[in-house]
């Protein structure tokens, strides 16, 4: 198995490029959405959460391959990306008006996406209710994105996506894989979040039909424990509730194991671990699997953390790992940015970062001191 080489920065335009889906969030705050009379806006998505990470957090080069309806839901989005640094110039905009390369009309037959999450509090768990059954980006398939322009002549070091994106509908299943296989033609690190979400897609066998044609494909694998298991077909020995995270680690190698060994072009999995307590107390970790080396990475575990909202946690830990190995860090560094940055965005509300790399540093040194956390003035 060859290892990793990425390009420079000054071959490329782009540090990392993410194709997926994107949706405006309604956030109601400390109410179930149900006795809501007000709601926050957010936007996030599985695959553009981990442009955003790169961008925001990390001072990284990014851009997302999305597209959206060109109304007011699709322009705060885009400019909530603008906000972040993330280059939108290549979303892919449906006229309203039915012009263009791209019509759709002004009654909503094509949407954008929107999300209802709730964060949830104590033994209320987080809900998250989706309206994207008709959102344009499931339209977008092989063809209609310019790959040799964006991989060759632009030139990216990265290429993001994720099983969330690949299950909205045939396309961007086809889509998802025709841009890996670009992806790899012009050298860029390719990574896949597993991410299965039984609400896009109830189907565990089509999911694992998808992502075994996608999988050969990729650099860096990540999914939890569940995720391996419903998007892959991967089970692990059952442990006890009180096990140790050694002897779950110990059970889990395994698998990690199997999977290297049925896809040998993988050279690293990442796997966050999230052990929830209630809705907003968790236990967080993180592993790295360098499939090369045969060493599995841990990052400290932090045990009975206060979060505010749990969701883009993974997107998280999966744009802490890529920033590492682009900035040049070791798979032992990549792991602790990547559990620190995954804990950090879930200390504040929204899919999407919050925090700079700086912060991220000092999270890793705190946790692995274990020390506290003090007020700084």
């Amino acid at each position: 198995m060859a290892s990793l080489k990425l390009k420079s920065a000054d071959q490329t335009r782009y540090d990392s490029i993410a194709l997926g889906e994107v949706m405006l969030r309604l956030d109601p705050g400390p109410l179930p959405f149900a006795r809501a009379r007000s709601a926050r806006i957010w936007h996030g998505g599985g695959e553009t959460n981990v442009a955003e990470g790169l961008s925001y957090c990390f001072g990284l080069r990014t851009a997302v391959v999305t597209a959206l309806v060109d109304d007011g839901i699709g322009r705060n989005i885009e400019n909530q990306l603008r906000e972040a640094g993330v280059d939108t110039s290549h979303v892919i905009w449906f006229d309203p008006s039915g012009k263009g390369p791209h019509p759709t009309d002004g009654k909503g037959t094509l949407h954008n996406g929107v999300n209802v999450t709730w964060a949830g509090k104590g033994v209320l768990p987080s809900v998250t209710e989706y309206y994207r059954a008709h959102t344009p980006i499931r339209e977008i398939g092989p063809g209609d994105v310019d790959w040799d322009t964006l991989f060759g002549k632009q030139g990216t070091r990265w290429f993001s996506t994720g099983g969330i994106y690949t299950l909205l509908s045939p396309k961007t299943a086809d889509l998802a894989l025709e841009a890996m296989k670009k992806a790899g033609e012009h050298g860029a690190g390719r990574s896949f979040d597993l991410n299965y979400r039984s609400k896009v897609e109830p189907s565990k066998d089509r999911a694992r039909q998808i992502n075994r044609g996608i999988v050969p494909h990729v650099d860096f694998l990540v999914g939890n424990q569940d995720d391996f298991d419903d998007a892959l077909g991967y089970t692990t020995e059952k442990v006890a509730k009180d096990a140790t995270f050694d002897q779950w680690l110990a059970v889990y190698s395994k698998m990690l194991h199997q999977v290297a060994e049925d896809y040998p072009n993988l050279k690293y999995i990442g796997t966050q671990l999230r052990g929830a307590l209630s809705a907003d107390r968790i236990n967080w970790g993180g592993v790295l699997f360098d499939v090369e080396a045969d060493v599995i990475h841990q990052a400290a575990v932090r045990e009975n953390i206060e979060i505010v909202d749990r969701t883009g946690g993974g997107d998280s830990f999966a744009a802490g790992v890529i920033a590492a190995l682009l900035k040049g860090k070791g798979p032992s560094d990549a792991v602790q940015w990547g559990a620190a940055h995954g804990i950090l965005v879930q200390a504040t509300p929204g899919d999407t970062s919050m925090v700079k790399q700086g912060d991220v540093e000092k999270e890793v040194a705190r946790a692995i001191k274990g020390g506290g956390v003090v007020a700084l003035r």
